[in-house]
């Protein structure tokens, strides 16, 4: 599939591609900030993250990071119906699969999750 992307963008007159990564094992560590995981790399200079690996094999560099990439508000009632989880106590909740804890608001009655994700660029 990148191969495609890169191939439709080259065939179409760009000369490079920004593609925008969701790191795929970031969720098991939410309380990393996505600017010290994407440093982090392997013997050899690749990625610590596979998905960052896979593009930076294809020939990609770290752009830069999203720190807000995706914002889902939602009430306490719908966070619990969708994670089976309390949501109970103001503070840091650890969702699993999320790449980052949700911010609960007791109080208020509501949950806020903010995504990060990595802005990776692709010469053609």
């Amino acid at each position: 599939m990148l191969s495609a992307m890169r191939d439709n963008a080259r065939a179409r007159g760009f000369h490079e591609v920004a593609a925008p990564v969701r790191p795929s094992a970031k969720h098991l560590e939410p309380h990393t900030p996505m600017a010290e995981y994407t440093r982090r790399v392997r013997p050899g200079g690749l990625p610590h993250g596979l998905w960052l690996r896979v593009h930076a094999r294809a020939g990609a560099t770290v752009d830069s990071v999203a720190p807000a990439s995706m914002t889902v508000s939602a009430s306490l009632e719908d966070r619990r119906r969708w994670t089976g989880l309390p949501f109970g106590t103001d503070g840091e909740v650890e969702v699993p699969g999320a790449l980052a804890p949700v911010r609960c608001e007791t109080e208020r009655g509501y949950a806020v999750y903010v995504e990060p994700n990595v802005w990776m660029r692709h010469p053609l």
